[in-house]
């Protein structure tokens, strides 16, 4: 397998793994893909969808693709307008804000349950990832460094024994996430978010609970606090 190849399976599995959709499923399989091209921003705001098209593409019925349709207007990325059309949607701010607020508040509770239990065998998986995010980010892969982002998150998740918490929260994420895409090609931030990946599982480690709370609310602002800079220099973007 190639580098492109292998990178294109991560982004891939960390699709199919975060979504609402079951895995495998045709449904799953459209929501996923169609959700990677819209939090990509490879299909922008105001992109007009053809159900008949996706169908094609995907070489399904019109079921599967209505069923990851749906998913996607709750999430907010898609809008149907009846006997109309059906169109990406612009950036929600707003949504964005309840969305951080939320994971932070759950992913505070994950990180701080793993310190308690001590035990570092947890924290391999997370480690394993992050050493393949610092090469990706070395490439300046961003759909690769992406996608072992959202790995590296719920394999905290995992290791505290909620999963499901992150599927929850994973699909209400997708304005976010197109906030980060945007976000993360700016000078030293694929660096930075590397290195709160590394303070919050060395916080963790350590047990320091205090620590933990204050590195996990650091990384979890980091976009939302440049979100004026970023409406500035992409305002097509946005609402």
């Amino acid at each position: 397998m190639n580098v492109s190849s292998l990178s294109e399976a991560l982004v891939k599995a960390s699709y199919d793994l975060t979504g609402p959709v079951q895995p495998g499923s045709a449904a799953g399989r459209v929501y996923a893909k169609l959700r990677e091209l819209i939090t990509s921003l490879d299909l922008p705001p105001d992109t007009v969808l053809s159900r008949a098209k996706i169908a094609k593409e995907h070489d399904v019925s019109q079921s599967p693709v209505r069923e990851a349709i749906q998913e996607l207007e709750k999430e907010g990325l898609i809008v149907s307008y009846p006997q109309s059309k059906t169109l990406v949607t612009k950036i929600d701010v707003e949504h964005a804000r309840e969305t951080q607020f939320l994971r932070l508040g759950v992913e505070l509770e994950v990180a701080k349950s793993i310190a308690r239990k001590g035990n570092p065998d947890a924290l391999l998986p997370s480690q394993r990832i992050l050493r393949m995010q610092k090469l990706a980010g070395e490439d300046r892969d961003i759909p690769e460094f992406n996608a072992l982002d959202r790995l590296f998150h719920l394999s905290l998740f995992q290791a505290a024994g909620v999963p499901s918490l992150w599927h929850l929260i994973a699909g209400r994420s997708g304005h976010i996430d197109r906030l980060r895409h945007l976000n993360l090609p700016d000078p030293g931030k694929m660096a930075d978010v590397l290195s709160a990946h590394e303070r919050i599982l060395a916080a963790i480690s350590e047990g320091n609970l205090a620590d933990v709370e204050e590195q996990v609310r650091a990384h979890l602002s980091g976009t939302l606090a440049s979100v004026g800079a970023i409406m500035k220099s992409h305002p097509e973007y946005f609402a």
